[in-house]
């Protein structure tokens, strides 16, 4: 794990918690992701604002948003085969938890504090930034695409349409592993769709996508 990490571990069982999910007991990995959260999204703030110096806030605000968002974490976790060296518990391993996004996001996010707690700002950058290297590079410099609640905000006041409403219908799974459905509701024109996502926040930007198809296709 740490040749691909590329960061030999002074505390090794820093390495270890990171890797060990809430279902395993603790010591766990969620302190650390909370922490690895803020590091991650310092990180690629940074980096995008040193590589886009004439970016407004909104462009270099979505950029980030793109770069650290669930399913993007866990593609880099999928690189680094993060998922074949989770320690989950009995259900989590049968219900395949090594490959859900959320899981292997928050993982991510652990390893990078992990990191940051045994070598300091500087080494956790010099480790972190290359795993984004490639997905920064394929953003359209200072114009990342708009998130879809964005689009579907901005499409309805250029028609000068009320704004929708996003309202949550739905939640299953277990506390650790929930999934979210959210409806979202447009009075003009009369439309709603659904979406579902491991967090609320997702589950709208879902529903917001779905609307957006529904739009084009009602044109």
């Amino acid at each position: 794990m740490e040749d691909r990490l590329r960061h030999r571990f002074a505390r090794p069982e820093l390495l270890a918690q990171a890797l060990t999910h809430r279902s395993a007991g603790a010591p766990h990995n969620e302190r650390l992701e909370f922490l690895g959260d803020g590091v991650v999204n310092l990180l690629v703030a940074e980096a995008l604002y040193q590589r886009w110096p004439k970016a407004d806030e909104g462009a270099l605000t979505r950029a980030r948003a793109e770069l650290v968002r669930e399913a993007a974490l866990a593609t880099i976790a999928r690189e680094l085969q993060l998922g074949e060296r989770l320690t989950l518990g009995p259900g989590e391993m049968k219900s395949g938890g090594h490959r859900r996004d959320s899981i292997l996001a928050d993982a991510l996010e652990a390893v990078v504090a992990a990191i940051y707690l045994d070598a300091g700002f500087e080494a956790c950058r010099a480790v972190v930034l290359p795993w984004f290297e490639a997905s920064m590079a394929a953003l359209p410099v200072g114009k990342p695409e708009k998130d879809a609640k964005t689009r579907l905000q901005e499409w309805l006041q250029a028609r000068q349409k009320p704004l929708p409403s996003y309202d949550l219908v739905g939640e299953s799974g277990e506390e650790h592993a929930k999934l979210f459905q959210v409806r979202c509701s447009t009075p003009e024109p009369p439309l709603s769709a659904e979406g579902e996502g491991s967090s609320r926040r997702n589950a709208e930007q879902a529903a917001a996508a779905a609307m957006m198809e529904l739009l084009s296709q009602s044109k």
